[in-house]
């Protein structure tokens, strides 16, 4: 597949509501779009690392430089026939997972399309639609918590993320344990305790979590392997996983026994499957995570999210709650008949299964370029 072109947009999706940050809210989602063009065919990517380097060193606006000025050109005009081939074309610039996730998810789609195959079907899929999760961040009151918990459940949810905060911690669970004592929840700390709070991970054992999401620093494997010798509830690794070699070395020390896998965090789709074959190997369950992030990143989530080792439900939100116009159709989750459980149908069309409409985002771009081969 010869790369004859690539077009790179930087967007601002309008929030309903602003997302307060450590900057400042925001009021809209900035994200980076890519379309690889060959023969005829093309595919898209999306890289949504967040408006600012809060949760790692890229952001937006230096994800899209880096695709324009160093990733898409070590690409364009050369053939490409392989995800590895593609990763491998750009292994001379270190780091950058999202950058390098955008090109590499385009690639995917475009070949799926190339195919006739739904992108699921092209990575091996094992199911048709998707059981899916909701998380929770801290909210006014406890009682707007349980509210919003009881509408989740009640519509099928298949578990519930919390996240954990000080101030927003174990008598928020204690709490919430009371009112829904044997329900699938778990918790994600965000790599904010230490070794020195082992007793308060301890104590976590007895709210029967589905999991602990990235209790410590995302550089200590170590400490994460004496924390799951030490607890019952299971750890999952989020952060921690940045590449396969960050994956094996997890595995090695047996620091948890999941992984969330985000595409963009492991830089793309063959990153992310090469991570879920070394997990698969060693019984090391994984599930996909989903940021903030248009249609684009939900689809190639879900679509990994259809292989045989992403045992647990993924992440979902409901765009149109989010955001006031996604940029495709969005995928509606469908409750089961036979069991009660909320899943997503995945499509049956080529790729991601739609063509964003190109007026649409030029119109929210704030940035773009379009690269082309005269060979």
């Amino acid at each position: 597949m010869l790369i004859e072109a690539i077009d790179i947009y930087q967007v601002a999706l309008p929030l309903r509501q602003p997302r307060s940050t450590p900057c400042g809210p925001f009021t809209a989602l900035e994200t980076v779009l890519v379309r690889l063009r060959c023969d005829g065919a093309s595919g898209w990517g999306e890289a949504s690392p967040g408006n600012a380097p809060l949760l790692g060193p890229e952001w937006a606006s230096s994800v899209f430089l880096g695709v324009r000025d160093w990733l898409a050109p070590r690409l364009l005009g050369g053939e490409v026939r392989t995800g590895q081939e593609l990763q491998e074309r750009l292994a001379p610039f270190r780091g950058n997972p999202y950058a390098k996730a955008a090109l590499d998810t385009a690639w995917w789609d475009m070949k799926a399309k190339a195919e006739g195959k739904p992108l699921h079907q092209l990575l091996g899929n094992v199911r048709d639609a998707i059981e899916v999760g909701a998380s929770f961040d801290r909210m006014e009151t406890i009682d707007q918590l349980l509210e919003a918990l009881k509408r989740v459940f009640d519509a099928g949810y298949s578990r519930v993320e919390l996240k954990f905060r000080p101030g927003w911690d174990v008598h928020m669970l204690n709490i919430v344990r009371q009112d829904f004592p044997a329900q699938r929840i778990h918790i994600d700390v965000e790599g904010d305790l230490t070794l020195n709070h082992m007793d308060m991970l301890c104590r976590l054992d007895d709210f029967m979590l589905a999991m602990i999401e990235q209790p410590l620093a995302p550089d200590d494997l170590v400490g994460h392997a004496m924390v799951q010798e030490t607890i019952r509830t299971p750890l999952c690794l989020d952060e921690s996983i940045t590449t396969p070699q960050q994956a094996d070395m997890a595995l090695e020390l047996h620091s948890a026994k999941y992984i969330n896998l985000k595409p963009g965090r492991v830089g793309g789709l063959t990153t992310a499957v090469a991570i879920h074959d070394a997990c698969q190997a060693q019984g090391v369950a994984c599930w996909v995570g989903a940021p903030l992030q248009s249609a684009i990143g939900m689809r190639i989530g879900l679509a990994l999210a259809s292989k045989a080792n992403c045992t647990y439900p993924a992440d979902f939100f409901v765009a149109s709650e989010v955001f006031h116009e996604d940029l495709g159709e969005p995928l509606e989750p469908v409750r089961d008949s036979s069991d009660g459980v909320l899943r997503v149908p995945l499509w049956s069309t080529p790729g991601i299964g739609f063509e964003p409409d190109l007026a649409w985002v030029e119109k929210h771009s704030l940035a773009k370029a379009h690269l082309t081969h005269h060979g």
